[in-house]
């Protein structure tokens, strides 16, 4: 019997990816990016807009402390003014000098990837692969580092704006209605291979400096969008909140992000978070074109189970 309530337990079933790409595949849908995806994703850059979708990396991010060891940026100088010359022409004035810094941070902290060894139950990471595989030294399977050269095309599913809204309410749970009404504002449709980006506006209270209410509760995917990630073939979702699914949830009884467990365990679909969508969506309003090229490879931190990203869409 599953760890999990039923019901949950038959939908991570019924969208199972284990096995798909091989046993012992361990990058999960972003397998669904290949030359042909690249090649669609080259295609809807016709602009050269460029648009970065990450949060500065700072003491100010958006962690409150909610989750023991994710701490925010802080940064060191571990090298100021230091000379270059030895002697005398080292001291003078205007001689040759560096500096250097150093960051300490968690690796989801701020914008950043969720891999696929992020979550287990029953015993298992994606693919089938044993939780105990991930040790004190890291993960030694579905490590963030086999994701590699993330490119692929991006699509905005303003979900804000198709509900006629500029922010979502904190709690909103994403419905499949939700994400059709999006995709029929992009006037597009999703592709095997795409990332799926889903603002929701709820990144305005991080800029507005509410972080409490930022970090303490979400809009974001719902179980009932689960199936719907699937029978698209996304390859990644996003969203512009700290949590990624919907927070405080309906199941936070019996279990905490359900979405998480079936998304990265079941379906091996990789997630992102904290991804400042607000000037790229700006922009897609403007000109009515919500695909895009997307850059988005996760620092290959070898046997992390997440990654700080600096995602750039392209037009």
């Amino acid at each position: 019997m599953s760890s999990l309530p039923p019901d949950i337990a038959e939908l991570g079933a019924r969208v199972r990816n284990w096995g798909r790409w091989g046993d012992d595949d361990q990058i999960g849908t972003l397998n669904l990016i290949d030359d042909a995806a690249v090649r669609r994703a080259l295609g809807s850059a016709t602009s050269g807009r460029r648009f970065s979708l990450a949060l500065p990396l700072s003491v100010d991010g958006p962690q409150m402390g909610f989750i023991p060891g994710r701490e925010n940026p802080s940064h060191d100088m571990i090298a100021l003014h230091q000379r270059a010359q030895r002697g005398e022409a080292g001291r003078a004035p205007g001689a040759p000098e560096w500096n250097d810094d150093s960051f300490t941070m968690g690796t989801q902290a701020c914008t950043h990837w969720d891999g696929l060894a992020h979550a287990a139950y029953d015993g298992h990471i994606y693919n089938g692969f044993p939780a105990a595989s991930v040790t004190d030294a890291g993960a030694s399977r579905c490590g963030i580092e086999r994701v590699g050269p993330l490119v692929t095309r991006g699509v905005l599913l303003d979900v804000a704006r198709a509900r006629g809204v500029d922010r979502l309410d904190p709690g909103h749970a994403l419905t499949p209605d939700d994400l059709d009404a999006a995709v029929e504002l992009a006037r597009t449709e999703i592709e095997p291979g795409d990332v799926v980006l889903i603002r929701t506006g709820h990144i305005q209270l991080f800029f507005a400096g509410d972080r409490v209410t930022y970090a303490a509760s979400a809009p974001g995917p719902s179980l009932d969008t689960v199936e719907w990630f699937h029978t698209h073939d996304v390859a990644a979702v996003v969203t512009d909140n700290l949590i990624f699914e919907v927070f405080p949830g309906t199941r936070d009884d019996e279990i905490l992000l359900p979405v998480h467990f079936v998304h990265l365990v079941d379906m091996g679909l990789t997630q992102g978070q904290n991804w400042n969508l607000e000037e790229l969506a700006a922009d897609c309003a403007e000109d009515g074109r919500y695909a895009f090229l997307l850059s988005a490879p996760p620092e290959p931190l070898v046997g992390g189970v997440g990654s700080p990203v600096h995602p750039v869409a392209v037009k």
